[in-house]
């Protein structure tokens, strides 16, 4: 299957219309139908479903829609590693979770940038989970994660900042108005916990004899719809120190301290670009110049 028969099916699933996307592709419109329907001979499945006036995907076609833009901006990133220019330029691209730490990253890559302004930077805010998996298939140069993290199959550097850990509670709730919260304060509470697992033990650690007596309510990926669950429930959502403000809730520390460190990950004994690695040297010196700080 050709990257450019990939474009042209992509284009089609957006615009909803053979003729429209024909138009926009600068080729024919029975030139577009015959290779749309050479892709469905070759996979030996329907990807459309034809009405008079637009199509839809079908379950099939939305799979591939999918792969599809994911095999494209894999082939686009490749070609732009493979270009040699004196400066540097392209796109390095950042996996992340919206946590504090980004600060020092962000940063950092505001620095880099000042030295390379052909370089730009790609933001993809999402799960840790998430974040690993685009580094396995090579949608990501590198990803921010919070520990625990097992570092042993990438190269690495750990962030010079930690995080607290906390809840988040409605500012009508007796805890708001305390300086920190104690294991046995969140007992009779409805409780959000963080889904990933790592850090669901570590919270259980902190919380000691009294775990198997919480009220856990739900677990939660991203914080701002946990924030809403934990207000609606009059609850409580375990969480990391954020920047961003919910104007209804308040967070409120642990006691004693939880904290968690950042790292920053990449591929291990892999061909890495001139881009990513002078990106990569460059957060080295930066790193190891705030240790001697």
């Amino acid at each position: 299957m050709e990257l450019r028969v990939l474009e042209y099916y992509l284009t089609v699933a957006r615009e909803e219309n053979i003729t429209k996307a024909a138009e926009l592709l600068h080729i024919t419109q029975p030139t577009l139908s015959r290779q749309l329907i050479q892709m469905e001979e070759e996979l030996g499945v329907s990807l459309f479903k034809r009405g008079r006036h637009k199509i839809q995907l079908t379950e099939e076609g939305m799979l591939l829609r999918r792969r599809a833009q994911e095999m494209m901006d894999l082939a686009n990133k490749t070609k732009q590693e493979l270009l040699r220019e004196e400066e540097l330029s392209g796109t390095i691209v950042v996996g992340c979770g919206e946590i504090n730490s980004m600060r020092w990253l962000t940063e950092r890559m505001a620095e880099f940038r000042s030295r390379h302004p052909q370089v730009r930077f790609d933001l993809n805010s999402t799960t840790a989970d998430m974040v690993k998996e685009q580094l396995e298939r090579g949608l990501s140069d590198v990803g921010l994660l919070t520990e625990p993290v097992d570092v042993g199959r990438y190269q690495f550097i750990r962030l010079p900042s930690k995080v607290r850990w906390g809840v988040l509670v409605r500012r009508d709730s007796a805890l708001a108005g305390k300086d920190s919260v104690k294991p046995e304060d969140l007992l009779e509470i409805p409780l959000l916990f963080v889904k990933r697992e790592s850090v669901h033990n570590e919270l259980a650690n902190w919380f000691g004899e009294q775990y198997d007596h919480l009220n856990v309510a739900a677990t939660y990926n991203l914080l701002q719809n946990a924030a809403l669950m934990a207000g609606s429930l009059h609850g409580a959502a375990l969480c990391m120190e954020h920047d961003v403000q919910y104007p209804e809730m308040a967070f409120v520390p642990l006691e004693p301290v939880l904290e968690t460190g950042s790292v920053l990950v990449w591929k291990k004994n892999e061909f890495a670009p001139s881009l990513i690695s002078s990106f990569t040297d460059y957060l080295k010196h930066a790193e190891k110049a705030f240790h001697e700080m």
